[in-house]
C-alpha cells in the first residue's frame, strides 16, 4: 500500500480526516480532484448508504467535502490534546448537516415497508452532511477516548485501536516501515561494534 492510496477500514469520519497523509513536501489532498473523490467514495460505498447514487463527483462537489474534513480534523485535534473543540467547528458541521437533512423514504416492496435514507440537494452537500453526521456519531462514541495518531516518524494517521497496543495506521504501511528501521538500526549497531 503506497502513501498515495488512501488508508480505509477505521470509521468513515477518521477515513475522511485520513485522506491527507503526509508526504516529503507536507500534507498532501488524496482528494483534490473530482475524480480521486469518486474513487474514495467507491472505496467508502458500503458506508454512505447510496449518497451518491449514480453521479460522478463534479468540480463543485470538492469544497463541501474538504470544509467538513476540515472541521473534523480540528475537533479531533482538540480531543486529541484533551482541549475543548471549537465552537465554530462544531457549528459548521451541525450545519452541514442542516443543508442535506436525511429524510426517511417509505416504500412497500411488495411483501413489507422498507425505509431507504435519501438526501436532497448537489452532491457535494449530501456528501457532506453525510460526513459530517459520521464525524458527530464518532464524536459522541465513548469509543473516542481511544483516539491514536499513528507513532510512525512522520505519520499523521488517525485510527481507534480495537487493541490497546495497536501503535500505527497500518501494519501493512507504517508497522513495515518501523520494524525496517529497526531491523536496520539494530544490524548496524551490531556492525559498528565489530569495527
Amino acid at each position: 500500500m503506497s502513501d498515495s492510496e488512501p488508508l480505509t477500514g477505521e470509521h468513515l469520519a477518521l477515513d475522511l480526516v485520513n485522506t491527507r497523509p503526509a508526504g516529503g513536501d507536507g500534507r498532501i489532498d488524496l482528494l483534490d480532484t473530482p475524480q480521486r473523490l469518486g474513487a474514495w467514495l467507491a472505496l467508502e460505498s458500503d458506508r454512505l448508504y447510496g449518497e451518491t447514487g449514480d453521479s460522478a463527483p463534479a468540480e463543485s462537489d470538492l469544497a463541501p467535502v474538504h470544509v467538513v474534513r476540515a472541521h473534523v480534523e480540528a475537533v479531533l485535534d482538540a480531543l486529541l490534546r484533551g482541549a475543548k473543540p471549537s465552537e465554530a467547528a462544531l457549528r459548521a458541521l451541525t450545519d452541514a448537516q442542516r443543508a442535506a437533512p436525511a429524510v426517511r423514504e417509505l416504500a412497500w416492496d411488495g411483501s413489507a415497508v422498507t425505509a431507504v435514507v435519501r438526501r436532497s440537494g448537489p452532491l457535494g452537500v449530501r456528501l457532506a452532511a453525510r460526513l459530517a453526521e459520521a464525524a458527530t456519531d464518532l464524536f459522541t462514541d465513548p469509543a473516542i477516548g481511544r483516539l491514536k495518531r499513528c507513532e510512525a516518524d512522520g505519520c499523521v494517521m488517525l485510527f481507534l485501536p480495537a487493541h490497546p497496543r495497536r501503535r500505527w495506521c497500518s501494519a501493512s504501511r507504517c508497522g513495515n516501515r518501523a520494524r525496517v528501521a529497526r531491523y536496520y538500526q539494530r544490524h548496524k549497531q551490531a556492525a559498528d561494534r565489530k569495527r
